[in-house]
């Protein structure tokens, strides 16, 4: 995977403290939203082929990249008050949200809290309604990494398959996980690990259309759980993406690409079904 020339960071201050981001093109506004332990380097492969048409703000989460964090304890519903902050600040409305992972459950949120913000919001392989099993183990990881543990090859592994396109984005995504703050990831992380039913009973209050997008191979962010996410909007869509696990805007990239085109090209009422591709 090569990533295509990032824009330069921009930064502006927050009541929370600063709040950085990657902006190109011009246009409707597109705002994207990575998840724990990225930065908005990771949407990369996006840049290109969103900005031709739209201007694509690729923002830090908190407590990543160069964004401030948020206090420690923060949850899901901080992180969606934050991005009301964030585009408070950057005087945007009628926005296209897309969100991967933790960024998925914040623009979820951000969607059933402020529906008449938004033109369509995407999820990238979000998480809803774990099963009690994987909310105990999520939740653990959760309280080691507040405790100081950082396990960098359990994600990567867990991420990744074998294959040349997996191998080459998990070098970028390494380096990302190796310069996160440590106490911002954790209390991001936190809120990950309790987040995915804050939401969950609010989506039906999503009026504008929405993407849930996985890959087959992701266990965590089944495809299960995205056409659950799209069935409960009122204007879903599940798109599974094969061969692919949980960063499937890197190892995908063409694919995703060509469905967040189609997300932006969507105005009229949809018919809630899974695809694959």
């Amino acid at each position: 995977m090569t990533l295509t020339i990032l824009p330069p960071y921009k930064t502006c201050d927050l009541p929370a403290g600063t709040l950085a981001w990657r902006e190109a093109g011009s246009g409707t506004p597109v705002v994207l939203i990575h998840g724990v332990g990225m930065q908005s380097a990771a949407w990369g492969p996006q840049f290109a082929a969103l900005s031709a048409n739209h201007r694509v703000i690729a923002l830090d989460m908190p407590g990543h990249g160069k964004s401030s964090a948020l206090p420690e304890g923060a949850q899901l519903p901080d992180f969606v008050e934050w991005l009301r902050g964030a585009l408070d600040v950057l005087e945007l409305d009628d926005v296209s949200l897309a969100g991967h992972s933790m960024g998925a459950l914040i623009s979820g949120g951000f969607a059933a809290t402020y529906p008449e913000r938004l033109e369509r919001v995407a999820l990238l392989n979000g998480v809803y309604r774990r099963s009690e099993q994987a909310r105990e183990a999520v939740i653990a990881r959760a309280d080691v990494i507040r405790a100081g543990g950082f396990d960098l090859e359990t994600p990567l592994a867990r991420w990744f398959g074998d294959g040349a396109e997996d191998q080459a984005a998990r070098v970028h995504v390494s380096d990302w996980l190796g310069q996160v703050n440590l106490d911002g990831y954790a209390t991001a992380y936190g809120a990950f690990a309790r987040g995915d039913e804050t939401y969950s009973d609010r989506l039906g209050d999503i009026t504008c259309p929405l993407f849930a997008i996985t890959g087959d191979g992701d266990l965590n962010s089944s495809p299960a759980m995205a056409e659950a996410m799209a069935n409960a909007a009122q204007v879903g869509r599940a798109i599974v993406i094969n061969g692919h696990r949980h960063m499937v805007n890197l190892t995908a990239p063409d694919a995703v690409n060509a469905v967040l085109l189609d997300w932006l090209a969507t105005t009229a009422v949809a018919t809630a079904q899974g695809e694959t591709s």
